[in-house]
């Protein structure tokens, strides 16, 4: 009772800054569920090419359209290509999209970062089951713009909250090894992983 009671009032926003949700992988059960479940689902694709392989990913467009219109138009613009997973938490996901993290320079400002253009929440019934691919967002339900985090232990407590728009269905052992790389106090993994996305049809 005590367990459901702190991961009740650790239902918080995943800040763009990444302050929040900080060390919460310990406090949820270790879910050895797969991914892969949207495997025959039809809809659009995208790969995120990294040094340690590839994941592909299927979207939702009927459970959040402007969220996947978003992401194909930045994909296809180059917006995301260069950036890196900068948040990374064991236990329970990793986090990429922010152009900032393009300057090597600056990584006080990493997780800050985002287009100008914001979506309005399109919160749905999908769970956050691992390998699922959602948005992140501030303290405001509509604040999502570039930033989206995949999940590598089932997160339910973040079901209704946050708009998942995708699911990884071929590579989560590549999440895998991104999600176990050293970091330091900010979950700023030590070592770049740099994202090239290849947006499909």
């Amino acid at each position: 009772m005590r367990r459901r009671i702190i991961v009740r009032m650790a239902v918080v926003a995943l800040v763009l800054g990444g302050s929040l949700l900080l060390g919460m992988g310990t406090l949820f059960a270790a879910d050895k569920s797969p991914a892969g479940t949207a495997e025959g689902v039809k809809g659009p694709k995208a790969t995120l090419k990294t040094k340690f392989g590839d994941m592909e990913i299927v979207f939702f467009p009927e459970k959040a359209p402007k969220h996947v219109e978003n992401f194909f138009a930045l994909a296809k613009s180059g917006f995301y290509n260069g950036t890196i997973f900068h948040r990374v938490i064991p236990g329970f996901m990793i986090q990429g999209g922010d152009p900032n993290t393009k300057d090597l320079n600056k990584p006080e400002t990493y997780g800050q970062g985002g287009p100008s253009q914001k979506l309005k929440a399109e919160f749905n019934d999908i769970p956050h089951r691992r390998g699922i691919v959602s948005m992140a967002r501030t303290n405001d339900p509509n604040s999502a713009g570039s930033q989206f985090f995949i999940v590598v232990k089932d997160s339910n407590f973040l079901d209704g909250q946050y708009t998942v728009f995708g699911e990884v269905v071929k590579g989560m052992d590549v999440a895998d090894k991104i999600v176990s790389l050293p970091r330091n106090s900010r979950d700023l993994p030590t070592e770049r992983v740099e994202i090239t996305v290849v947006a499909g049809e």
